[in-house]
């Protein structure tokens, strides 16, 4: 099957640029699949590597298709594929790990050191006409989902990660940090676990607003950048109450900045824990590691996810979270590199854009 000769993708170059150009596809192998990607959405890591080229030490070398946050039809099945057949609509995991390390094994193969990241460098990314991708990691969407929740289920499964293992209380208070797309889904995750009340922060009161909008019962606050982590910290814990005890359990820190999680620091409770989701700068140069330690305060951090494509399938198509209202934008594939500059421009207010292929298959 030759196809590589109209297969428009959208690739990042080594010197930062955002070039729509035809992309070869592979042939298909023993245990892959061709896909249609119908649906992508563009994460903060794709601006990432357009502007600055790497994230940690993950390069861009030569020209990279961007995207993994995606959804799409199968239109080729390989030999031994069983899962999934041609026509058959899917959401895509975007890492495949290589199964055979100690974390793998043990269930943890989002930490496999060796895992192929579709859209990070050398792996193609979604963001083309036709993907090939290992089989066993695409899952069929129930009839009423739409391609646009199947691409959603990536973003809300590092979300999903990050409440997993923060191991939420039912009726506990919980702070949220950032009310980026992380934040969000994270703050739908956390009203459907039950926890009251609910804080999110953020220094943007459009996106505080869009956060009341999506959950009305949270509580906003806009942080104060005047004020010192502890200034503000202290003004978050006198929404949960004055003692010790009404201070929240647990805080999901969605941003990664350093002044971001020295507040939490300062916000939750003495043996609390505080999950770090968000990714942050390679290391910190005033972390408040006394104040951790004298309340005995867990630290854990979140790395992408594993085994949570099927539970946030069942999330979304079941009704117990709405990730509609996330999809702030929508353009066509052939105009990405608009769809991105868009999302890259924080005075647009864009939650989630994404880039939609609706074109007939091959």
């Amino acid at each position: 099957m030759c196809i590589a000769h109209h297969n428009p993708s959208v690739q990042v170059t080594a010197d930062h640029r955002i070039e729509i150009k035809q992309n070869e596809v592979p042939e298909l192998k023993p245990g892959e699949v061709l896909i249609h990607p119908r649906v992508t959405g563009i994460c903060g890591s794709d601006i990432h590597l357009w502007k600055h080229g790497q994230i940690g030490d993950l390069k861009v070398l030569d020209n990279l298709v961007l995207g993994h946050e995606a959804a799409g039809e199968i239109i080729g099945v390989g030999d031994e594929v069983k899962n999934v057949a041609i026509g058959d609509r899917v959401a895509i995991e975007p890492g495949i790990p290589c199964n055979a390390c100690f974390l793998c094994r043990q269930g943890d193969y989002n930490l496999c050191q060796d895992v192929k990241f579709i859209g990070m460098y050398p792996h193609a990314g979604s963001m083309q006409r036709y993907l090939v991708h290992d089989a066993r990691y695409v899952y069929k969407l129930p009839d009423n989902m739409t391609y646009a929740q199947g691409a959603l289920v990536e973003p809300v499964s590092v979300g999903y990660h990050g409440v997993e293992r923060a191991n939420l209380i039912l009726g506990h208070g919980v702070m949220i940090a950032g009310a980026g797309p992380i934040g969000l889904v994270t703050l739908l995750l956390v009203k459907a676990a039950g926890c009251t009340p609910i804080v999110i922060t953020d220094l943007s009161e459009g996106r505080l607003a869009f956060a009341k909008k999506l959950v009305p019962d949270v509580i906003t606050y806009k942080i104060d950048p005047k004020l010192s982590p502890q200034e503000n910290g202290a003004q978050i814990r006198k929404i949960f109450g004055d003692t010790e005890l009404e201070a929240p359990s647990r805080i999901l820190e969605c941003t990664g900045v350093e002044t971001s999680i020295i507040t939490c620091a300062y916000v939750v409770r003495r043996s609390g824990l505080l999950m770090i989701i968000g990714v942050g700068k390679d290391t910190f140069n005033n972390f408040p590691f006394m104040q951790l330690s004298f309340a005995e305060i867990d630290l854990k951090f979140s790395n992408r996810y594993h085994d949570t494509w099927p539970t946030v399938i069942n999330m979304i198509s079941n009704g117990i979270i709405n990730v509609d209202d996330l999809v702030t934008h929508r353009f066509e594939l052939e105009k990405a590199d608009e769809a991105i500059a868009l999302a890259s421009d924080p005075r647009k207010g864009s939650i989630k854009v994404l880039i939609e292929d609706m074109q007939s298959k091959l």
